[in-house]
């Protein structure tokens, strides 16, 4: 049987994942009467909730006696890591666009890479059937990106098709026949070259990704680059340096048919395969027979620019919700997840009980974070701070993003305004053809744009989009003002009485309910001036035994600002901590007793 391996490359939300559950169903994956989720490749929790791909993930399909695999990858730059080593196992990718969204800075990032390894795309104009679609803009947008991104002549000459991806139809011109995705099907036959490898060599592969099965162990994914292995194979595993790691015997062989995994016997060069048994290897190492002493290349990842201290819950609240509150677990799960993510990196700090974890951005990060607490563990988090460089000439570097933002024309002066605090630049701004849209382009020194995400969600009224991509590391930028006004602190321990916070209310918004445990150093609320205020919310009112005249007065509360995840790690300063536990989101002061934080200077809690 013929084989094609592709992968699926987008922005976030263009719709990739829908395409390839239509995919599945048109090969007869699914029976017709089977009860299919959709979105099936999204099976993670955070990615249903998110709406967003993190981890890439394979399928299969069979199509007119050709083996289809077929890798849906990560569209935001944060799950980047993932992306760069899945294009080393295919051949050919499938690059998707929304038909009015034209390219975004995923697009750009996610095509760069497969455009470096010599890959030639495959370009879709997906949800070409949507009111404000504009295919010809959209087609020429796309080639212009190419070209930007130093495309050769041969893959400047990509074929192009027009698709609905929720329709489940694709067409070459938009006026033919809107039926099916037999064009899709017949042009990835085509024009995708079969896997490049050699079967008569020894058996090779690269472990691309690794993921951890409660059954069978750890599995070890990728593509078969020469020669074929079977079940209860001695093999050897390198690392990028030709060292030998250990040797093992391969338990078991996993390929996929649709979207479950069946064993098999043996597996040739050019399948997509998981195998079990190997022990120390990990993501990037070469699994290979024993007489092979090469191991095979690996594509350099991205540096991470953005780092985090995660260390144990040591308020007075801790171990009342999670039941994995030690260091030594922290440890244990941070490092059995930068093992199977090459993007993170953990280290030890000073202390025995905190450790830095680095990685792409807030939201890779926030999603580890928000996976621990719901597998029951108790952290606290400090402020993220961006990962600054030095150059050979001892200059300090920091790194900058490019910020793609689409708003309503009478937001645009707001978001240039605070933008150009944070010492962005403007770069580009492109009216848009539908409506009073503008679509913004800055370069941004990535510590200005921590929690400005919530701002300017705020500034456009919810209808602002802001995406951001890793650019480079350029000269430090300078001194950028963090206008945030002081918070209220409970001087002491208890519940939170509604008659207090109604009392406290004109000092500030609150961020706790009535009824809340409160302990002392927690933060309760934002104090409307710029310094720290501590206060007391545990204050009932005082009962006397004579009746006033006047009736009791009426509490109002005001319903408190609850922060999410995101909004709480981007809001907290250097002195300040994020309490997370399974159930609660909980901001305090690094140093909670209020003697012992005065006689500290500033600077030394950092």
């Amino acid at each position: 049987m013929s084989m094609r391996n592709i992968a699926i490359i987008a922005h976030v939300d263009h719709g990739k994942t829908t395409l390839v559950d239509g995919l599945l169903k048109q090969s007869g994956t699914f029976r017709e009467n089977q009860k299919v989720e959709t979105c099936v490749m999204d099976s993670n929790d955070l990615e249903r909730e998110r709406g967003i791909t993190i981890l890439s993930k394979c399928t299969s399909v069979d199509w007119n006696g050709t083996h289809i695999n077929i890798v849906d990858t990560p569209g935001h730059a944060d799950f980047g890591g993932e992306v760069e080593r899945i294009l080393s196992m295919v051949d050919g990718v499938v690059l998707l666009v929304d038909s009015s969204e034209g390219p975004m800075p995923q697009t750009k990032f996610v095509l760069g890479k497969a455009l470096k390894v010599g890959l030639k795309p495959i370009v879709v104009i997906n949800k070409a059937d949507k009111a404000d679609a504009r295919v010809d803009e959209v087609l020429n947008e796309i080639f212009d990106l190419f070209v930007s991104l130093n495309a050769t002549d041969e893959q400047l000459d990509f074929p192009v098709l027009y698709a609905s991806g929720r329709n489940g139809w694709a067409v070459k011109e938009m006026n033919d026949e809107k039926k099916d995705l037999t064009p899709l099907f017949e042009l990835i036959l085509s024009y995708v070259p079969e896997p490049n490898c050699q079967p008569n060599e020894p058996f090779s592969m690269l472990a691309t990704t690794l993921e951890a099965d409660k059954f069978i162990g750890r599995l070890l994914t990728g593509k078969v680059q020469s020669g074929t292995l079977h079940v209860n194979d001695m093999v050897k595993v390198l690392n990028g340096d030709n060292k030998e790691l250990e040797r093992v015997r391969i338990s078991k062989i996993l390929a996929y048919q649709g979207l479950n995994r069946v064993a098999l016997e043996e597996a040739h060069a050019g399948d997509i395969i998981a195998v079990a048994g190997v022990v120390k290897g990990t993501v990037a190492d070469t699994i290979c027979a024993m007489e092979v002493t090469d191991s095979i290349h690996a594509q350099p990842i991205d540096p991470p620019t953005l780092a985090m201290t995660f260390s144990i819950n040591d308020s007075p609240l801790a171990g009342r919700e999670g039941d994995k509150v030690t260091s030594r677990m922290i440890w244990d799960r941070l490092c059995k997840e930068a093992e199977g993510n090459i993007a993170l990196k953990i280290s030890r700090t000073d202390t025995t009980d905190s450790f830095e974890v680095a990685g792409r951005g807030e939201l890779q990060l926030g999603v580890l974070i928000e996976t621990m607490r719901r597998e029951g563990f108790e952290l606290s988090i400090s402020r993220p701070k961006v990962l600054m460089k030095k150059d050979e000439n001892g200059q300090l570097l920091e790194p900058i993003e490019e910020v793609v933002i689409d708003v309503d024309e009478e937001f645009s002066g707001t978001v240039v305004e605070k933008l150009g605090q944070k010492r962005a630049e403007l770069i580009e701004m492109i009216p848009s053809q539908i409506g009073n849209k503008v679509r913004l382009i800055f370069n941004a020194p990535s510590r200005g744009l921590i929690g400005y995400h919530s701002e300017f969600l705020t500034d456009t009224r919810g209808t602002g989009v802001m995406n951001r991509l890793f650019k480079a590391y350029e000269p430090y930028k300078g001194e950028i003002d963090s206008r945030r006004n002081g918070v209220l602190i409970s001087s002491e321990a208890g519940t939170a009485i509604a008659y207090s916070l109604w009392k406290l209310q004109d000092r500030g918004p609150m961020f706790i309910d009535a009824n809340s445990p409160v302990y002392v150093g927690m933060i309760i609320g934002e104090h409307t001036k710029s310094n720290d205020l501590e206060v007391n919310p545990t204050k009932s009112k005082q009962l006397t035994n004579i009746r006033a005249a006047g009736k009791d007065e009426a509490i109002d509360l005001i319903p408190p600002r609850k922060l999410t995840l995101e909004q709480g790690l981007s809001y907290i300063q250097e002195d300040e901590l994020l309490e997370v536990t399974p159930k609660s989101l909980r901001l305090r002061k690094r140093i909670l007793d209020p003697i012992l934080r005065k006689r500290s200077k500033p600077g030394d809690n950092l």
